[in-house]
């Protein structure tokens, strides 16, 4: 299995429960969902993205060969390759939410999962 992650906020992630397909906010600016691969590139993401946030932040643990919609690795600004998914996320694909932890030093994740 090829694993790729997503952060959302619990509150947001909340709304799809029930849904067959996961959309994050940005989804119409942005044309994507942003995903990220490895440990070093997630909590350098969250850590960037969400810096400041004080909510529950989730990872959502995604199995890509699952995902319907097409994925693209393309190089962000930092030079590093991302995956990109173009269209909605089934979720099927996700194969466990896992929810992160804020600490001074930054975003960790808590080994304890939702499903």
């Amino acid at each position: 299995m090829t694993t790729i992650y997503c952060l959302t906020p619990a509150s947001y992630w909340a709304t799809f429960a029930g849904k067959s397909e996961y959309v994050p906010r940005d989804y119409k600016e942005e044309g994507f969902i942003h995903a990220t691969k490895g440990d070093n590139l997630l909590y350098k993401v969250a850590n960037r993205v969400y810096h400041n946030f004080d909510e529950e932040l989730l990872l959502l643990v995604i199995d890509e060969a699952l995902v319907t919609s097409e994925i693209k690795y393309e190089q962000a600004k930092d030079k590093n390759l991302y995956p990109h998914i173009y269209g909605p996320l089934n979720v099927d694909a996700i194969v466990e939410v896992k929810t992160m932890h804020h600490t001074k030093e930054g975003w960790t994740l808590n080994f304890s999962s939702r499903i």
